[in-house]
């Protein structure tokens, strides 16, 4: 997504939006499980989850696209990243600065973004300006211009972002794990691009991606706010009705990332190393993920209250910041964690991480630490739909991993049903501490590439 600027009486009018939007907080909906989602079918045939809530003149919709930049054109990484900046850049009869300036004059927040594995986006109105809203967005989706000038624009601020990324040390180290871990798949290629690739993509790139991806039958919809069902079957079809039936999308492949120890130093001229580590994961539809999520949270997911930060940072002072995840990907799924510190601490550093790891695989957590981690995790997840927006998204998600429409209502029985033995057992299957691929940028003391 790029960032782009509008008049300052329109930022006005926007801002005032956006406070509306922000104080859309559905304090009937404090309990997930409070929510009535409904599942609703259009009169054209498109299916979208709806969750009503009219006390707030507001409607938010989230959708999204299977696909993502693993679609992009073989030898063009960034076609998609690029896409998500040229949905609002003009369409219909409208060039860039009158589609934009209505955006803003309506109060509009239209959004896309790209990952690996979808192409998705962000559409939120006031009530009383919907209509004009809709069909704005149905432009958007359906008939883009993708003229010159709007083009090289964007790929200007697409290649100074590639270059800002280039000398961040963060991002470094991610792209060059993923370019380790999944080399000759399509996860391997950053979601931007490089600046030789986005210099050669053009509109008619840009135009064949969106109309091999954006089809009907690759499409996750979520809505939350002012609409009744009826209504919202109407914008469906006027939003998403002219769409093809089906996407014409590649076959990717399912991949498990190359299997450590793998270990690169990438030199540069920087106070302190940053590293990131990581081996293959568990996949989401797995019965083990949950374990898996509860088990991370433990022992990398949970900020200051984590055993790597306790290790890490409390007792020897190594790092302000060390973390993990798991992550799963559509056709692949990681454990993945990073650590930044001084250069002559950044060996010490990752030995304490893998020693914690070994320790964890063949101890797994206390109960206590279980038990904690269960009660977090089950008293925070309302704090994911307090709000219009945040809620959307939510479902928006759980409909793109198919975990099915009543899992808002399961999700923590099933955190609270892990056993001891369950989380012991998932951190022997998950953690792998000899078999991680660690990518270092920066100027590491006593440490060198490995594999």
């Amino acid at each position: 997504m790029i960032s782009k600027t509008t008049p300052a009486n329109g930022m006005l009018r926007a801002k005032i939006a956006l406070a509306v939007m922000a104080i859309a907080i559905f304090s009937a909906t404090s309990d997930a499980r409070a929510m009535k989602i409904q599942e609703i079918t259009s009169p054209g045939g498109i299916k979208a989850w709806l969750v009503e809530e009219h006390s707030v003149p507001l409607m938010a919709l989230r959708y999204a696209f299977r696909g993502g930049s693993s679609q992009d054109p073989e030898g063009k990484p960034g076609v998609a990243n690029f896409l998500t900046s040229m949905l609002d850049e003009g369409a219909g009869e409208m060039r860039a600065a009158e589609f934009q300036s209505k955006l803003d004059e309506l109060a509009i927040r239209m959004q896309s973004s790209a990952s690996r594995d979808a192409f998705s986006g962000s559409f939120q109105t006031l009530t009383v300006n919907r209509e004009e809203a809709v069909k704005l967005l149905r432009m958007a989706l359906n008939e883009p211009r993708f003229d010159n000038d709007a083009v090289e624009r964007m790929r200007t601020s697409i290649s100074t972002g590639i270059v800002f990324d280039s000398k961040d040390p963060d991002k470094i180290a991610s792209r060059e794990w993923f370019r380790i871990a999944f080399e000759g798949h399509p996860y391997a290629r950053s979601v931007k691009g490089s600046r030789e690739s986005v210099a050669a993509i053009s509109g008619e790139d840009l135009s064949a991606f969106r109309k091999r991806n954006f089809a009907k039958d690759n499409l996750k919809i979520a809505v939350v706010g002012d609409i009744n069902a009826k209504e919202l079957g109407v914008l469906l079809d006027e939003v998403f009705g002219a769409l093809p039936e089906k996407a014409d999308i590649k076959e990717v492949a399912q991949v498990v990332p190359k299997n450590g120890p793998i270990r690169k130093v990438i030199k540069m001229d920087v106070p302190q190393s940053v590293a990131q580590f990581g081996h293959g994961g568990i996949n989401r539809k797995d019965k083990d993920f949950i374990p898996a999520y509860v088990l991370n949270y433990i022992l990398g997911g949970g900020g200051f209250s984590s055993r790597l930060t306790e290790e890490v940072r409390e007792k020897r002072g190594l790092a302000y910041s060390v973390y993990s995840y798991v992550y799963p990907y559509v056709h692949a799924s990681i454990y993945f964690g990073g650590v930044a510190t001084k250069n002559e601490g950044i060996a010490e550093s990752l030995k304490v991480i893998r020693d914690e790891l070994r320790r964890m695989a063949e101890h797994g957590p206390t109960l206590e630490e279980l038990v904690d981690a269960q009660q977090y995790l089950t008293g925070s997840y309302a704090l994911r739909f307090d709000t219009s927006t945040k809620i959307a998204s939510q479902l928006l998600w759980i409909q793109v991993e198919e975990l099915g429409i009543e899992y808002v209502d399961k999700r923590n029985g099933l955190i609270d049903a892990i056993t001891i033995d369950d989380i012991k057992r998932v951190a022997k299957k998950l953690l792998k501490p000899d078999s991680l691929i660690v990518t270092i940028v920066g100027r590491p003391s006593n440490i060198a590439d490995e594999g």
